[in-house]
């Protein structure tokens, strides 16, 4: 099994039954899981001790979900999995807007928990040393390094989550080239595209403000009309007019 040694967790969420299943769900896969069950518990947990990923409840009291990712992602970019209520596409549009990675409807099943672990989790993991130097993608002055996890344009580094940095990456290696929209979700997040999900729409307008890109006029990333998305190398400036 790819699971292997100890993997910090951190479950917030103020239903301890449910909390404590993913804990002994994921602890012989593996993990360490740690479980808070306040939102502020939960929020100076994550900013006081490295995890993998963060699991974050949405409806909490007091301080919710919401609330505690707006904060952490001032100071951390550690993958955070958000639990929404079932077919609440406003709860997971917000939080895919202020910077959750992906998201998870209350009543999943564990081997869809874990899956979507795995993605969120990989895209962050530190790539193995290799003899030969990091390959970078590029497109004009974008330039993409998926061994340092890194993305500049120009001289100024951009700070991209880690699904919108996936998003890049797989626009990038199949540059000048369509992706449709369910290859794009399955590629980047391991789950089945939804004919209604709107995720991915909305980590590329994340994306596309990030690379300083106009949807009528873009750069970069050119949206498909009723298929998906494809990244091409931007036109190079109109000379001036003596």
């Amino acid at each position: 099994m790819e699971l292997q040694g100890n993997r910090r967790l951190l479950v917030v969420d103020d239903d301890r039954k449910l909390a404590g299943l993913i804990r002994d769900y994921l602890s012989p896969l593996g993990y360490e899981v740690e479980l808070r069950h306040t939102g502020p518990d939960g929020l100076a947990e994550a900013l006081a001790s490295p995890y993998e990923a963060v699991i974050l409840d949405v409806m909490m009291p007091g301080m919710d979900g919401f609330a505690v990712l707006r904060e952490l992602r001032k100071t951390s970019d550690v993958p955070v999995l958000m639990l929404t209520a079932l077919g609440d596409e406003a709860d997971r549009i917000v939080g895919l807007e202020i910077g959750a990675d992906d998201y998870l409807p209350k009543t999943f099943s564990s081997r869809e928990l874990l899956a979507r672990l795995r993605a969120v989790t990989r895209r962050t993991r530190p790539a193995a040393a290799a003899a030969a130097p990091p390959r970078e993608l590029t497109a004009g002055e974008l330039r993409v390094c998926e061994e340092t996890h890194s993305a500049i344009m120009g001289d100024v580094p951009l700070d991209l989550t880690t699904l919108e940095f996936a998003i890049l990456t797989a626009l990038l290696k199949s540059k000048g080239r369509v992706k449709t929209r369910e290859r794009l979700i399955e590629e980047v997040s391991e789950r089945r595209f939804e004919v209604f999900d709107r995720s991915i729409d909305v980590h590329v307008s994340s994306l596309r403000k990030k690379l300083g890109d106009e949807a009528k006029t873009p750069r970069f990333i050119h949206t498909i009309r009723g298929i998906g998305y494809s990244l091409h190398e931007p036109a190079p400036p109109a000379p001036r007019q003596p």
